[in-house]
């Protein structure tokens, strides 16, 4: 780089730049100035110049996923001789029902760490680090200019779960995968927190995918910076990565099937092609299950609750579902769980035996894909499982929802995910995310996204062949399960 403008000792000629001693000046003068004018820091990074923050969740089970990163990190640190970092876990120092989406944390983080670290990094519970090569990696950037560093992800077609945006070319748009881990610069974080503070916050009102909806943010059209990828910051534990994300293992042996009652809503106008989809894939390995109509149909058999059919929302036949197997909970004992499913999700009994060995049926206990609504302006926004990957109830959580005056439906069709955030809010029971779960198809999501995933869920027949899904992402696992001898007679109830 040629500072003829600003000094007498830079020569530029053909192209190249040859750097002569001024009279009077010494090399470390040199240095200085060129610091100066690089913003580029000679010292090296070290610990206490990052800030980790965890996207963590209260439950016991992330909880001590997120306590394990964050002594791991310690342990590295005093290992090296190093001055610990700060690590923070959301769910204990930033207590907002949105700082999953980053957004409400960002002006606190600066107001903390703003004039005394260089970077601040987001992870996931399931992230951990190599605290060597994360310093290594970040010594190759500068802190004082507008750096967003991930691992990048990005879309193949239009997608739902991003508004279609980029419709044209969905691929030159670049999200960072949150549990590798991504980071800010200090300069970056300034200038986001100083413009939320000014009242240019996001303009939505639905949180989906975190991810590409901060990236939107921070690129803002093209007047802030693009995401910059890093291989380092990996998928998968390889040499040289400074993170990487743990496989999700079950925590004990998986629950029985006899544990857990699905719950499939249907309707008349769908008897015929989406039902026989479901029995013929994943209900074949469901011991207790049953299909709620607005009309009795004994081929299936079908339930009629009485609630009517409606277009939308659904809400009327969601809670009469759980107050119906609140109901009959106390004949059958053996029932602990209750998966509320659509007539189009496609899913895994076996993956949900696993999943579920992690937590606590007597506890309250709800699961699923985290939406949000109006979560990244204000405390007073509510999550919610969004309903078409599969919403999982603990059997005490079932009998406080269908015992409680918070979540009586004001119509048959209120959206029933998100009066059930409503009520899980005002009940103070809190929703566990968990990303296995998925509102949408599998094409709807980048292909490096789920192939770290043993997924739970997809949702939706549109313009796919839900047997095919079914075939290639849970036929196998549900088979295996099945031969393991753990199956019992099939029950309709």
């Amino acid at each position: 780089m040629c500072f003829h403008c600003m000094v007498s000792w830079c020569v530029c000629c053909s192209g190249t730049t040859e750097l002569a001693m001024p009279t009077g000046r010494t090399w470390s003068g040199v240095l200085i100035l060129a610091w100066l004018l690089t913003g580029v820091s000679t010292q090296a990074l070290v610990p206490r110049d990052m800030v980790i923050v965890v996207l963590s969740q209260g439950d016991s089970y992330h909880s001590s996923l997120a306590q394990e990163l964050r002594n791991d990190i310690q342990e590295q640190a005093l290992q090296a001789s190093q001055v610990i970092p700060i690590v923070h876990l959301t769910h204990e120092d930033f207590p907002h029902p949105g700082a999953w989406t980053v957004f409400p944390i960002l002006s606190r983080l600066y107001a903390l760490h703003g004039a005394n670290s260089s970077w601040i990094i987001f992870c996931e519970s399931h992230t951990r680090f190599n605290l060597n090569q994360m310093l290594e990696l970040f010594n190759n950037f500068s802190a004082n200019e507008e750096m967003f560093i991930g691992h990048a992800l990005h879309d193949r077609e239009a997608t739902i779960i991003h508004h279609f945006a980029f419709s044209d070319d969905p691929e030159r748009f670049k999200y960072p995968h949150f549990a590798s881990g991504f980071a800010m610069s200090q300069a970056l974080l300034k200038k986001i927190a100083l413009q939320m503070n000014h009242g240019n916050r996001p303009d939505v009102d639905f949180s989906i995918d975190p991810s590409h909806e901060l990236a939107l943010y921070i690129w803002d059209s093209g007047k802030g910076p693009a995401l910059t990828h890093s291989s380092r910051l990996c998928l998968r534990n390889q040499p040289q990565c400074a993170s990487y994300v743990l496989e999700v293992q079950p925590c004990a042996d998986p629950v029985a099937k006899e544990s857990m009652y699905f719950g499939v809503k249907t309707c008349s106008k769908y008897h015929q092609d989406r039902i026989p989809i479901v029995k013929n894939t994943w209900a074949k390995y469901a011991v207790h299950i049953g299909f709620f109509s607005e009309e009795e149909d004994k081929s299936i058999p079908t339930i009629d609750l009485g609630i009517p059919n409606t277009e939308h929302g659904h809400c009327g036949k969601t809670m009469a579902i759980l107050r119906y197997v609140a109901t009959f909970a106390p004949t059958a004992p053996d029932i602990k769980w209750v998966v509320i499913a659509d007539d189009d999700t496609i899913l895994s009994v076996a993956r949900l035996q696993q999943l579920l060995s992690c937590f606590d049926s007597s506890k309250t206990v709800a699961i699923g894909e985290r939406y949000g609504y109006n979560v990244q302006q204000a405390p007073q926004g509510y999550n919610y499982i969004t309903g078409g990957g599969g919403m999982v109830f603990s059997i005490a959580a079932v009998h406080r929802i269908a015992t409680s005056a918070y979540c009586q439906c004001p119509s048959n069709s209120t959206p029933d995910d998100m009066f059930l955030g409503i009520c899980l809010a005002r009940l103070g029971i809190p929703i566990t995310h968990s990303p296995l779960f998925h509102q949408a198809r599998p094409l709807d999501y980048a292909p490096e996204y789920l192939d770290l995933q043993l997924p739970v869920s997809f949702h939706k027949h549109w313009m796919i062949d839900p047997i095919k899904v079914y075939s290639k992402w849970f036929s196998e696992v549900d088979q295996a399960m099945e031969a393991e001898g753990r199956s019992q007679e099939h029950i309709e109830l």
